[in-house]
């Protein structure tokens, strides 16, 4: 299941282990099933919803419908993890064996060391009483740049039952199951802890819940937290971790984007283009000043921690190393590649400051420029090609309809030429393609 949105938590109040909670039954669920279930004594899952106004869904602790966008970091084995999650602007409608259920879609878009990874589509409703419902995914797993499957797909109605993924009012030791399909996608949490202060990316958060997730058919347990206004906020299993970084419009910031923040923007901006003319030393000094600048904005004290990192590395990797040469060494591609990361980042702090729908036109630009850095390489990677493609595709989901229609069109024209090209693996033809589309994608206007 992928997250609604998932920053360090720190315990406070509750009690109990989570393997104490989730082995307090001998009720097996199914053949392939490794770990008892909890007993029906223990589950606020086993009633007939009622959906009058199904997309409002303002549980505190799964707030989807004022839930706009949000950025996760973490790992996944060793590899550095980055997500977006973003409340898409049509609901679907779920057919429920003749009654239909109008549901809030959600984007979910992960990327590992920086390439598309998943991609899943997530849908919700709230009942009458509070208790919010998954009604399914369409997941999409990616493998150099391509889909290798949809492992993981289900839709409620057609494959099973929709599962609660959050009661409208979580107490200590109650059970339910967010995905209930035995031998397919079984998933069920016990309540673990409640009214516990997590830290946000802005302060302490009160009335945080934590949830030992039970996931039957892999074998293994994961605690997740879900806090007031986020949504899930943490979880992970072993050494695994996707920690909520910033969502919006929670940590939504009034005034426009600091001065300092807006010259780290603009500098990795500058650097990308002073990398590809080589004028090395305007990027040197371009950088300089997006360092101090950075450090000037750091100092205010108001930086999300799990961004401050981001930066701090992107800022680090900008400058190059020995394994990955950037501006110190004069590396035009090392370096641009890097620039793109430092806007991205940027892009990410901004989303404090800018409607959601401007920073994904903004990382919409910045794909469109990695596509011409990868296609143009000596070594251009089809697999890098087809996924930057990919990404591009799975943004302009989530903008096509804030631009003119003739926009619409031309950008969309020019994607199922650049999709053509990936498919076929056809890196001279992306590499051909490629500056047009970027010259496209930079005269966007919104014009909502």
């Amino acid at each position: 299941m992928a997250a609604l949105a998932a920053a360090g938590c720190s315990d406070s109040g509750g009690s109990g282990s989570a393997n104490d909670a989730s082995n307090t039954t001998g009720e097996q669920a199914s053949d392939t099933a490794t770990q008892p279930t909890a007993p029906d004594s223990q589950r606020v899952d086993l009633v007939e919803p009622t959906f009058s106004v199904p997309t409002t869904v303002d549980n505190p602790l799964f707030p989807i419908s004022d839930l706009h966008s949000a950025i996760l970091l973490g790992n996944d084995e060793g590899n550095p993890l980055r997500i977006e999650t973003v409340l898409l602007p049509e609901p679907k409608v779920i057919d429920m064996g003749g009654e239909e259920v109008e549901t809030l879609a959600s984007q979910f878009v992960s990327y590992l060391d920086g390439r598309i990874h998943e991609v899943a589509l997530d849908w919700y409703a709230q009942d009458d009483a509070g208790n919010v419902w998954y009604f399914g995914e369409d997941v999409f797993n990616y493998e150099d740049g391509v889909v290798a499957d949809t492992d993981g797909t289900w839709v409620a109605g057609e494959d099973g039952p929709p599962g609660m993924i959050m009661p409208a009012d979580p107490q200590v030791g109650q059970a339910y199951r967010p995905e209930n399909i035995p031998d397919f996608v079984f998933e069920e949490v016990i309540v673990k802890t409640v009214d516990i202060t997590v830290d946000g990316p802005r302060g302490a958060v009160a009335g945080a819940m934590v949830g030992t997730e039970n996931h039957l058919i892999e074998g293994n347990y994961e605690d997740k937290t879900f806090a007031p206004g986020y949504g899930e906020f943490r979880s992970g299993v072993g050494a695994n971790l996707e920690a909520l970084a910033l969502a919006v419009p929670t940590d939504a910031q009034p005034g426009g984007v600091p001065a300092e923040l807006e010259t780290v923007s603009r500098g990795a901006r500058e650097i990308f283009a002073a990398a590809e003319t080589g004028e090395w030393e305007a990027a040197t000094q371009t950088l300089e000043a997006m360092s101090a600048s950075w450090e000037a904005h750091r100092a205010g004290g108001t930086v999300p921690p799990l961004l401050d990192v981001q930066m701090g590395q992107a800022l680090d990797a900008l400058r190059g190393s020995a394994l990955m040469p950037a501006v110190d060494d004069r590396n035009p591609e090392g370096a641009r590649n890097a620039a793109l990361d430092a806007e991205m980042a940027a892009l990410d702090l901004e989303l404090q400051y800018r409607p959601p729908t401007e920073i994904d036109l903004g990382r919409f630009n910045v794909w469109a420029n990695q596509l011409a850095v990868d296609s143009a390489s000596d070594e251009a990677d089809a697999g890098q090609i087809a996924g930057d493609v990919s990404s591009l595709q799975w943004i302009w989901d989530r903008i096509a309809q804030t631009l003119d229609q003739a926009d619409v069109d031309d950008v969309e024209a020019q994607l199922e030429a650049l999709r053509t090209a990936a498919d076929d693996e056809d890196t001279d033809a992306a590499a051909e393609a490629a500056p047009g589309f970027v010259e496209t994608v930079a005269g966007l206007q919104p014009t909502t």
